[in-house]
């Protein structure tokens, strides 16, 4: 990673991403081994991190989708998720490149460097905040996303006056990189999602004490556009069309006989 890097962007503000020096030491020194040591569990705890939540992301995108990872930021999430998906899964983010190996590409901030209907699933793991037009990012979202693909998004919600500091603190950290945070509430991520043209498919509360540097509260939504929910609301309302949409999936009506086992 660079040293300094400083862009101008429509999303995203000017980054300024800054490497973790190292004090030279002299090798076979006590305090040059602890520090090794120091620097080696902080990228395995990353590392850990991310093995995690890509598992969780798992459970609902399908293997072998094609996903697209925006704001990746290490690359070790997109990493996992290569693996446990089968399927190169792409990587972007407004910094010169990422510390795991994967299919990176250089985002300038305003357009998505891929085709439209590209991908099935696109993922926004703790980027949205950090977003200065969150609108038009979810409007580019939209173009790359074929029909009936899913929006995953992990997202900082505060809810008391602790993760309100946290918050800020947070805030404190990032707003001279990437632009100044904006948090919202629950019923603030609804109006933005649904002003996108997005509907929430499924979401849920996560623990504050998944990252003990950041105890915050956070919530994880599943999205999709609106107008293929309602696209498939409407078709499956038939009933010929529920029952044609069962027997495509090779499911087969229930029996008295195996109800009775």
């Amino acid at each position: 990673m660079p040293c300094s890097i400083t862009m101008s962007t429509e999303f995203f503000g000017p980054v300024a991403a800054r490497e973790i020096e190292i004090p030279s030491l002299p090798k076979g020194t006590i305090v040059h081994g602890i520090r090794r040591r120091w620097y080696r569990e902080r990228r395995r705890r990353k590392v850990g991190r991310a093995y995690d939540m890509a598992l969780e992301i798992t459970r609902v995108i399908p293997r072998g989708s094609e996903v697209l990872d925006v704001g990746c930021g290490n690359g070790f999430i997109t990493h996992h998720l290569s693996a446990m998906l089968e399927v190169r899964v792409v990587g972007i983010d407004v910094m010169a490149k990422a510390e795991a190996s994967i299919d990176y590409r250089r985002y300038n901030g305003a357009h998505i460097p891929l085709a439209d209907n590209s991908v099935d699933a696109v993922l926004l793991c703790y980027v949205l905040h950090h977003a200065q037009h969150v609108s038009a990012l979810l409007t580019e979202i939209r173009r790359v996303l074929r029909p009936n693909g899913q929006l995953v998004i992990y997202e900082d919600v505060p809810a008391t006056l602790w993760d309100r500091f946290v918050c800020f603190t947070h805030n404190l950290k990032w707003r001279k990189r990437t632009g100044a945070c904006t948090f919202r509430d629950a019923t603030g991520w609804r109006t933005v999602f649904d002003e996108a043209g997005f509907e929430i498919a499924r979401e849920r509360q996560l623990s504050r004490l998944r990252n003990l540097t950041h105890p915050v509260c956070r919530r994880f939504y599943l999205l999709r556009a609106r107008r293929e929910i309602n696209a498939r609301a409407a078709h499956l309302a038939n009933p010929h069309n529920r029952l044609s949409a069962l027997l495509s999936k090779g499911n087969e009506l229930p029996s008295y006989s195996s109800r009775a086992s």
